[in-house]
């Protein structure tokens, strides 16, 4: 796919009204820190546009980016932040739970899963959650160039095995830094959206 345009559009907070999009939707949820705004410019071959921070928790909000005046990647706000009070993150996750069961829009969730670690509770809490409102999300494991090649196998079945994942459940292997992996997501990626 060739970016030609890609701008932060719309910002949602815990209070606004989602926008009424006409163009199909592709939504990123994943733990804070797990490389979602990694992810988001390295798909769009841009330094900054989502902005990425050393300090997990940063994204509390639902932004929508519009590429290329097609379509749109929406960046939802990362869970599992431990210093954010149990307020907040309830919000956070009312305010997901809202944009995946209401818009009309959204062709797949991408699910970022960090392929380092065995996935946490959040990570399985989610997955069932966007597993029971009638979506089969694609895994994205991170951080891939953290880990040895002869580790990626182990990798890759314990986050299937820990998530309840069936065999029929794509995890693409993902690095922010080589790139590997990014041809595969833009690949079902385009599947998805009109001609």
């Amino acid at each position: 796919m060739k970016i030609k345009s890609a701008e932060l559009e719309t910002v949602c907070g815990v209070t606004s009204t989602l926008p009424e999009n006409p163009l199909p939707e592709i939504a990123f949820a994943g733990k804070s820190n797990v490389g979602k705004s990694s992810l988001i410019n390295g798909l769009l071959n841009r330094k900054a546009l989502a902005r990425t921070s050393s300090a997990p928790g940063k994204t509390q909000t639902i932004n929508f980016y519009k590429i290329n005046e097609k379509f749109y990647f929406v960046d939802l706000p990362g869970y599992g932040y431990a210093q954010v009070s149990k307020e907040q993150r309830a919000k956070w996750g009312k305010m997901i739970e809202r944009y995946l069961s209401r818009s009309k829009e959204l062709r797949r969730v991408f699910l970022l899963i960090d392929i380092r670690h065995k996935p946490g509770e959040n990570d399985k809490q989610m997955y069932d959650w966007i597993v029971a409102n009638g979506w089969e999300p694609i895994i994205i494991a991170t951080k891939l160039d953290k880990i040895k090649r002869s580790q990626l196998l182990k990798c890759v079945s314990e986050i299937r095995k820990t998530l309840g994942a069936g065999e029929d459940t794509v995890i693409i292997p993902f690095s922010s830094q080589t790139k590997q992996g990014r041809d595969e997501i833009w690949n079902l990626i385009e599947e998805l959206l009109p001609e």
